[in-house]
Order: C-alpha cells, then sequence, then structure tokens
C-alpha cells in the first residue's frame, strides 16, 4: 500500500476519442504482476473512553474485513478493469496464506504462491474507529532463498503468455532476484513496469517505467529547490537506468512523467480524501492495463490520476471500477 497520492487527485476528464475501443482491448491482455502478496485486516469498532490503563482510546470491535494488499491488490485492480491476471509470489504455510489463496481465488486471479514454511505471510492489521485509522500493526518475514529460486523458474514459463509484467517491490524479499526477471522479460521483447522500494534502483535497470513516489525518489536522487532541479535529476535517473519513462507521483503537486527530452505533469484540484491505503498499487495496475490496452505514455498518466482520485475516496485497499473510470 505504498502512497504518496495524497491528499488532493482530481477526477478531470481524459479524453476518449482515439481510445474507444480500451475496455475491449484491456480484456484481451494478460498481464503478470510479480512482488509482495500481503493480507489486510480491518477491525472497525466504535471508541467512546479513554482506557485507565494508559492515555490511549479504548476500541470496542464490532466487525471485521480481510482484503487482498500489496501485489495482490495490485491484481485485484487490474481483474476490476477487466485484464487477465497471473500472480506470482511467496506466502507462508499458516492461516493468512490460506486465506490469501482463498480470496485470490474468488477474485478471478490466476495465482502460484510458494509456500514457505520458514515465514509468516505479510499481515498489515489496521484498528478503524469513527472512520479513522488508530493503529497498524504489522506480521512479516522475508522468504527464504530456496523459495525465491524457484519462483524465478515459475517466472519464466508464465512470462510467455504475458503481455506486460508489473514487478511489486514492498521490500518484503519477494523480488531478489529482480533484475533478472528484468532483464528475462526485456528480451522478450515485454513491457516491465515497477513499483520501487528502498535506495538501491540499479537493480530496476532496463525497466520499462518505475513509479516512485515523491519520497521514494527523493531518498533515491536527494532534495531540489525547484521544478527546473527536479527535472534534472529525474532525466540522469532515468537516463542512468535506461528507462523508457519515469513517473513520479507527488501528492498534493500531482504527478509528473518523464521521457527523454519530454517532461508532462498532471496537475490535481482539491477534493476530500478518506484514504490513501492502496493508491499507488491502483496507479500502476492502471498503467499497466491502458498500456497493455494500446495507449501512449501520456494517455496512461492520465487514466491513472483519474483512478487515484477515485480510489483515495474509498476506505482501505480498494479498487476503480470500469464505470468508474472510462465513463
Amino acid at each position: 500500500m505504498k502512497s504518496d497520492i495524497a491528499p488532493n487527485y482530481s477526477r478531470s476528464t481524459v479524453s476518449k476519442r482515439p481510445l474507444a475501443n480500451l475496455q475491449a482491448l484491456i480484456k484481451q491482455k494478460r498481464i503478470l504482476v510479480v512482488g509482495d502478496v500481503m493480507l489486510d485486516r480491518y477491525w472497525f469498532g466504535d471508541v467512546s473512553r479513554i482506557s485507565p490503563e494508559a492515555p490511549v482510546p479504548v476500541v470496542k470491535i464490532g466487525r471485521s474485513e480481510e482484503r487482498l494488499g500489496g501485489a495482490a491488490n495490485v491484481a485485484l485492480n487490474l481483474v476490476a478493469l477487466g485484464a487477465k491476471v497471473d500472480l506470482l509470489s511467496v506466502i507462508g504455510k499458516d492461516e493468512a496464506g490460506g486465506t490469501l489463496e482463498k480470496l485470490m481465488k474468488d477474485c478471478a486471479i490466476n495465482a502460484r504462491l510458494h509456500r514457505d514454511p520458514g515465514i509468516s505471510t505479510t499481515v498489515k492489521l489496521r484498528v478503524i474507529g469513527r472512520h479513522q485509522q488508530l493503529l497498524r500493526i504489522d506480521f512479516e518475514t522475508a522468504p527464504s532463498r530456496e523459495i525465491l529460486s524457484s519462483k524465478l523458474k515459475d517466472y519464466e514459463r508464465m512470462l510467455a503468455r504475458a503481455d506486460l509484467v508489473i514487478l511489486s517491490d514492498y521490500g518484503k524479499g519477494g523480488l531478489t532476484h529482480i533484475a533478472k526477471m528484468i532483464s528475462l522479460a526485456r528480451k522478450m521483447k515485454k513491457s516491465v513496469l515497477v513499483d520501487p522500494k528502498g535506495d538501491d534502483y540499479a537493480r530496476y535497470k532496463g525497466a520499462t517505467m518505475l513509479t516512485p513516489n515523491r519520497g521514494e525518489f527523493r531518498q533515491v536522487a536527494g532534495g531540489w529547490k525547484n521544478e527546473k532541479q527536479l527535472t534534472q535529476k529525474a532525466q540522469k535517473l532515468r537516463a542512468t537506468l535506461g528507462l523508457d519513462a519515469l513517473l513520479i507521483t507527488r501528492s498534493e503537486e500531482g504527478m509528473t512523467l518523464y521521457r527523454r527530452e519530454q517532461r508532462m505533469h498532471q496537475a490535481t484540484q482539491a477534493q476530500e480524501v478518506f484514504d490513501v491505503s492502496g493508491a499507488g498499487d491502483t496507479v500502476i495496475a492502471t498503467l499497466g492495463a491502458v498500456l497493455a490496452g494500446g495507449a501512449d505514455f501520456a494517455q496512461a498518466v492520465r487514466f491513472a490520476n483519474k483512478a487515484a482520485g477515485i480510489v483515495v475516496a474509498k476506505l482501505g485497499t480498494a479498487v476503480v471500477q470500469p464505470e468508474e473510470l472510462f465513463n
């Protein structure tokens, strides 16, 4: 649920004239998603008093929900937009892993999940009171090298039938072989979109497009004082990594696309935001679906910007429906 997409994404109209059959084209495409999956658990309750034990609210839980998170949320967003989706990841041999498998099956995600008995499936537990997130608790361990090695063999097999690849890196260890994955995909002339993590972007070299948020980009490239400096840093990184495009999502400042000798900024408009959880997943999923459907980078960014504006108005990890995006 990485996101720097808050609080103000516009819902500006995207031109449909050159892409009249985009929805139909997306339904014909198969997208391979690889990355760190997680289970998002929500506990909803009422808050009426402060604990006598410590200055914290007491939440009386009334209901709970379980949703797909991380790379699984990317896959869910793609399915919602009509694409066929294959998913490759690692989970633990535990209850949370079983729940993830069931949720994916119910959502028509074709998942190849490696079970690692040495780890716990990543779980993010959020406690919600009065429509606000009060607390988040994370449970996670990195997968073993042996499991990751076998996953790479499955990746090669699944890659052959994919029209586009999305690598969703949450820094949980599931993409240890990402450089090899990018190389294999590009050799097969597949576009590769990467949602990055950490400060080592060298391993993303050769990808088609990178989608860091503002904070992630600053961690790698350093700060900037003005738009000119930002553009210089962005273009330097894009050229160094050999990317076709670099998209920086910039919170209330919008999102900016950088291509060779080109810069396109998508502005935002103020709106009420409910929850930014999973907005980054929605952005890269929308980019992948629309690019696979035949749109160019500029058109894809406009759709992604619109999708972000829709999803931040929903609670928790959520998806955008085709009627919301394409109408």
